[in-house]
């Protein structure tokens, strides 16, 4: 087998399962050769001087293992298990085109139409209140009435509500993107089967930028995350906790120089705390749909939640609540993020002091494309923070 036999499609997929969906890997190949099937025809030489991961090379190299990927997958579209998307089909999502690191393929299930549709993304707790998921399913149905369409992650509490609001109008079907932390063929959490089956049956969509059979875990959320920003208009919390995974959606969504909106709450109420503190870095506070429609609809100036958005530390205890969008199981494990591989060098170069781009460039010796590739991977994974344009380890 050879690659000299893929068209430009199935090279492009060829190659993400090389790099395993590693963006600056991508990304870093195509700089160097411009399209996925000149980068597979280099000779190893030609990776190893981009410092490719030693990795990827060897997947690289294992020509059939590759083939019988790229064939599975046509396989699998030929007898409707799933779609794919390129980043040049008609298709594919332009909201998506206009983020710094877009996904080269997607995996869908459903009514792939629905990625053209105007969206609004509703994201929040894994464990809202009650009064919180009745808010964000009422929100979300007022949405739907008006026009827009829904995204959100799939997760327990406040993303099942906004899906459930979305698809709970007889006469909009379907209007609803849900945006999967796993492979296309992987149902996270388990017991949301029939919350995956109803948006499919009535007319919405599910989509991933991993690779089949890809299992959750603790990195790969951040980066739905930023799909669920990415894809929408305006990303709306409706309760979360400071940890919560739902604000690191929030700053992407304002990295993205897209609106920010957050649902007040008792301010002792510490589901709301994240809420709260995205309000105070800027974030607009809404307490009826209708204000998002206006700024949303209307061409009236906003002001845009600052790139040096933090997280902020709670100001009612002295330790931080714990991750709820990025905890897979109920035991209280503390999350040790692991660094891949390819993030080795850099984290290495990275401390408790702030270090700017020039800096960083200096010490690792990278370009400062592939730098900040690295740099976003850093930060999805919570490793690494910016603050006024300058990152520090966390």
């Amino acid at each position: 087998m050879s690659y000299q036999t893929l068209n430009a499609h199935t090279a492009t997929l060829a190659l993400w399962y090389i790099v395993n969906t590693s963006l600056s890997s991508y990304y870093k190949l195509m700089g160097a050769f411009s399209d996925p099937k000149s980068a597979l025809s280099q000779p190893v030489e030609a990776w190893r001087s981009l410092s490719i991961h030693v990795a990827h090379i060897k997947r690289w190299e294992d020509v059939d293992d590759v083939m019988a990927f790229v064939n599975k997958v046509s396989d699998d579209v030929n007898r409707g298990v799933y779609g794919v998307l390129f980043c040049d089909d008609e298709a594919y999502p332009i909201q998506l085109t206009n983020i710094y690191d877009p996904p080269p393929v997607l995996f869908y299930r459903g009514n792939v139409a629905r990625l053209m549709d105007k969206k609004i993304a509703i994201v929040g707790s894994r464990n809202p209140t009650e009064h919180a998921q009745k808010i964000t399913f009422d929100m979300a149905q007022y949405l739907v009435q008006s026009g827009f369409s829904i995204t959100s992650g799939l997760a327990q509490g406040v993303d099942r509500a906004a899906h459930l609001g979305a698809l709970s109008q007889d006469d909009t079907l379907g209007c609803t993107i849900g945006v999967m932390g796993t492979g296309i063929d992987v149902c996270y959490p388990k017991n949301h089967n029939a919350l995956f089956a109803q948006i499919i049956q009535d007319g919405g969509v599910l989509i991933t930028e991993l690779l089949p059979s890809t299992p959750a875990s603790k990195h790969t959320f951040p980066r739905r995350n930023r799909l669920v920003a990415g894809l929408s208009l305006a990303t709306v919390v409706t309760e979360a906790a400071l940890q919560s995974g739902s604000l690191i959606t929030a700053r992407l969504a304002a990295e993205q120089g897209k609106q920010v909106f957050a649902v007040p709450s008792l301010i002792d109420n510490k589901n709301a705390e994240g809420c709260h503190h995205l309000i105070r870095e800027g974030a607009t506070l809404i307490y009826h749909p209708d204000q998002i429609l206006e700024d949303i609809q209307g061409e009236s100036a906003y002001t845009a939640l600052p790139k040096t958005f933090s997280r902020g530390v709670s100001a009612f205890s002295d330790e931080q609540a714990s991750s709820e969008e990025l905890k897979l199981s109920t035991k209280a494990e503390p999350f040790v993020p692991v660094v891949p591989n390819h993030l080795a060098l850099l984290i290495s170069r990275l401390g408790s002091e702030p270090k700017d781009l020039d800096a960083l460039v200096a010490s690792t010796g990278m370009d400062t494309g592939s730098l900040l590739a690295q740099l976003m991977e850093l930060e999805l994974l919570g490793l690494v923070a910016q603050a006024g344009g300058r990152y520090v380890r966390t």
